[in-house]
């Protein structure tokens, strides 16, 4: 654990506690930077002390709490800065959720402060409820149960589990920035389909995300081995294994692949975690949009078109952050483009060129969710379809990380093109320049003369 921050802290007050979950991960053996303080006094100044002492940055996070958060500026740890909640620390214990994020510590001190026996509750792998309003007070703290649950592998308390579920209801009154916030965690955690499946479990899915709730008993084609819910699942454990070790599925993409992942799309997520509610939002329209033809074949027609709008209606309601909406809306719309083109193969480069203009900029991304995809299909003919698949898949997908380095651009420049052609610019110099590089991604073109005569023949 790096003390610089809190010994700081420590020769300012000796009004201060470390509470929540850094006591908690400490006790765990878990390392963490990030570290929660009750501070009996005004936060605020507080904060700008530790600021003056340490070079940090220092801003508010709630006027409503009086709470601050101090971040170092190489953002090695941060602090975050709230005023007691009553008039004492126990009075402040008392109002957490949990009894394992109960516990403080003085700072500098080695003492625990455990009134609601947090430590026990730990050694026994158990989250409980410090007291029975605990949810009705906060019902976002559903989510966090569900989270807290499957990160640390432990089990809930039965009465805390009915307390949990009676409150979720409260959900729709929650601010949905804090909603998401929570749900990202979830999302993007080591254990993402253990915690999705706690939330519905505690009712939370069914207020916050019914999209995904819908998706249950939609059965599927005799292609696939599970209904709809189950399969959006598995695709995000698939996606999640990828993460994990992309070189195994793609040899000698794996490090290129990782670091594409982990480029920032927004909202403090990475291109890796928009990966991920591509998995869970992919399908998302199927419930709508599912069909049965006279000759009893199930069809979904569709389903990626208006997924995408479904996805991007769920990400705004969630105030997600336009570029994710967008992102995951891309992903929803593309992911099937790859499967489509497992029935051409061979592939010659204009069909290449295609694939990757028309999935841009999202033209890594979806072919691997689009490899998620297909190995969570595993009904009839599934090993052959699957063989064939990542056989296109390895084969693009050199092509797709090419193409986000550097995205292909004209052998000329347009008002050269213009020029030598005898033509105004507007939209038919555009279409040519278009049509070249298609032809020079082909190798049919490999110099301006050779662009020029191709242009003028056109």
């Amino acid at each position: 654990m790096r003390a610089e921050p809190l010994e700081a802290l420590g020769a300012l007050t000796d009004a201060a506690w470390l509470v929540g979950g850094a006591v908690r991960d400490e006790l765990l053996g878990r390392s963490t930077q990030d570290y929660d303080v009750a501070v009996a006094g005004d936060a605020g100044e507080l904060a700008r002390d530790l600021r003056r002492v340490t070079g940090a940055h220092t801003f508010a996070l709630s006027e409503a709490f009086g709470a601050w958060r101090v971040l170092d500026r190489d953002r090695r740890w941060q602090v975050d800065l709230t005023p007691l909640m009553g008039a004492t620390l126990e009075e402040d214990l008392a109002r957490r959720d949990l009894t394992i994020n109960a516990i403080a510590r003085g700072l500098g001190a080695e003492e625990l402060i455990d009134p609601f026996g947090g430590r026990v509750d730990l050694e026994g792998r158990r989250l409980r409820m410090v007291g029975p309003d605990a949810f009705s007070a906060d019902p976002l703290r559903v989510i966090r149960l569900a989270r807290l649950g499957s990160d640390l592998g432990f089990e809930v308390e039965a009465a805390t589990a009915d307390a949990a579920i009676d409150a979720a209801g409260g959900l729709r009154s929650v601010s949905a920035e804090r909603v998401f916030a929570e749900l990202r965690l979830i999302v993007t955690g080591p254990a993402a389909p253990s915690g999705l499946r706690a939330m519905e479990a505690l009712g939370a899915t069914a207020v916050v995300l019914p999209e995904l709730c819908t998706l249950h008993g939609v059965d599927q084609s005799h292609y696939h081995h599970l209904d709809v819910h189950d399969h959006t699942i598995e695709v995000l454990e698939r996606v999640i294994e990828l993460e994990r070790d992309p070189e195994a599925l793609f040899p000698g993409c794996g490090e290129e692949i990782t670091a594409v992942l982990l480029e920032p799309l927004g909202s403090e997520l990475s291109r890796g975690a928009g990966l991920r509610f591509g998995a869970l939002l992919h399908d998302v329209a199927k419930a709508q949009t599912r069909a049965v033809t006279t000759e009893g074949r199930v069809t979904f027609f569709g389903h990626d078109t208006e997924g995408a709008e479904t996805a991007l209606a769920v990400l705004g309601r969630l105030r997600a952050g336009e570029r994710l909406a967008a992102h995951v809306a891309a992903l929803t719309r593309h992911h099937l483009r790859l499967g489509f083109l497992v029935h051409e193969m061979p592939l010659d480069r204009r069909a290449v060129y295609r694939y990757l203009r028309a999935c841009d900029p999202v033209e890594v991304d979806v072919t691997l969710l689009s490899v998620a995809d297909r190995l969570a299909t595993r009904g009839r003919n599934a090993d052959r379809a699957i063989e064939r698949h990542l056989e296109l898949a390895r084969e693009i997908l050199p092509d797709a990380l090419r193409w986000h380095r550097d995205r292909p651009r004209p052998p000329l420049r347009g008002d050269r093109l213009a020029a030598e052609l005898g033509i105004e610019p507007g939209p038919e110099v555009g279409r040519l320049l278009e049509e070249l590089t298609e032809a020079a991604f082909a190798g049919e073109v490999r110099s301006e003369a050779e662009a020029l005569a191709w242009a003028r023949r056109r």
